[in-house]
């Protein structure tokens, strides 16, 4: 079964159970899902679908800053909520030291040696890590790496 496809059965799991917050977040991950496929005209595979996901937790995890700044506890909450629905898609986290290792390997590879490399050693990176580790803390990874280089 395609991530697609469990996420559709989630609907209507949540849809029978009468869950409306976890309804909304699964309706509005499918929306998502359906405007990239109507505006590339294509059918998204697992790995895009990751990436929309990928980039919906981003969108939370900057509303749950924001709303918390502003004291909008309501609002943290039910960001907080849909962060939790939505990563509940995403494949299980790499650990610290499997990004370390990964980092270490794409330098190797890449024979990167200063941060003009960079760009070939993320390109390298997220193919590797995609939906498995937050990519904002892999490029800090990747500059340290290759500022010590």
């Amino acid at each position: 079964m395609s991530l697609k496809e469990r996420i559709t059965e989630d609907m209507k799991t949540a849809m029978r159970a009468k869950d409306a917050a976890r309804l909304s977040t699964i309706r509005l991950l499918l929306a998502a899902i359906k405007q990239k496929e109507i505006d590339e005209r294509i059918a998204v595979d697992d790995d895009q679908v990751l990436a929309i996901i990928g980039k919906l937790i981003k969108q939370r995890r900057e509303s749950i800053e924001q709303f918390g700044q502003a004291n909008r506890q309501d609002l943290v909450e039910r960001e907080t909520f849909e962060l939790s629905v939505l990563s509940g898609y995403q494949p299980e986290q790499a650990s610290e030291a499997a990004v370390q290792a990964a980092v270490a390997d794409a330098v190797a590879a890449t024979a990167a040696t200063g941060r003009a490399d960079m760009g070939k050693v993320m390109a390298l990176l997220k193919t590797r890590l995609a939906g498995r580790a937050d990519m904002t803390a892999v490029s800090k990874m990747v500059r340290a790496k290759l500022a010590g280089a």
